[in-house]
């Protein structure tokens, strides 16, 4: 069974805004969209962005329900309204539709019943990548972030999660706890591309080379 005590308030810092990371911390279909956002643009903008939405919306929380049956065209200008929620405000307003869409289909709009009774981290694992949105990467990192931040401990969720679930690392916004462990994360991020930059430039000259 997952081990989880939400009856404690949970206090994330990955927004940078008080408002944005209450929100966050008490609504699992805003951490979800927020992860769901999580590419392309900065992190913060990413997981402000459903207090955002919440606020255009006229609500306080989001509803899974409420997203899934909005006219496609208007939830798409919620986006695009400067500031725009995304990079691509068309492309991802689409996408969290999706998610909403396959949340009420699955677990009635629930985003924590995706959790709420996951008995293996691998089975979490599993119910996570079939989001729409959420690829494997994805997937472990938000999970990552359910272990660490939110209290979402079924047995074996660290080794599901990957190197995103090591204790004391700073790979992720799983890792965000404020402005210092930000930086870092972003400081790791920027190593691993320009690592991989490297990688890929070798290989290309080994390639040159062979021909």
């Amino acid at each position: 069974m997952t081990e989880s005590n939400r009856s404690k308030p949970i206090t994330l810092r990955i927004a940078q805004q008080p408002e944005a990371d209450e929100l966050l911390g008490r609504s699992p279909l805003a951490a979800m969209i927020g992860m769901l956002l999580d590419q392309q643009v900065p992190m913060e903008w990413a997981f402000s962005g459903p207090f955002t939405l919440a606020q255009r919306m006229g609500s306080d929380d989001l509803d899974a329900h409420e997203i899934a049956a909005y006219d496609p065209e208007v939830f798409t200008e919620l986006f695009s309204t400067k500031p725009a929620l995304h990079r691509y405000p068309g492309s991802m307003a689409k996408r969290v539709q999706q998610l909403c869409q396959f949340l009420v289909a699955e677990y009635d709009g629930d985003a924590s019943a995706v959790w709420s009774d996951a008995g293996t981290g691998a089975e979490l694992l599993k119910r996570l990548k079939a989001l729409p949105g959420f690829g494997d990467q994805k997937a472990q990192i938000f999970l990552a972030l359910l272990g660490k931040q939110l209290d979402v401990r079924p047995t074996g969720w660290r080794a599901a999660a990957g190197p995103y679930g090591e204790a004391g690392s700073h790979r992720s916004v799983a890792d965000i706890t404020g402005p210092d462990s930000l930086a870092k994360v972003r400081a790791q991020k920027q190593e691993a591309k320009a690592a991989a930059k490297a990688a890929a430039k070798a290989a290309a000259a080994a390639a040159a080379k062979k021909r």
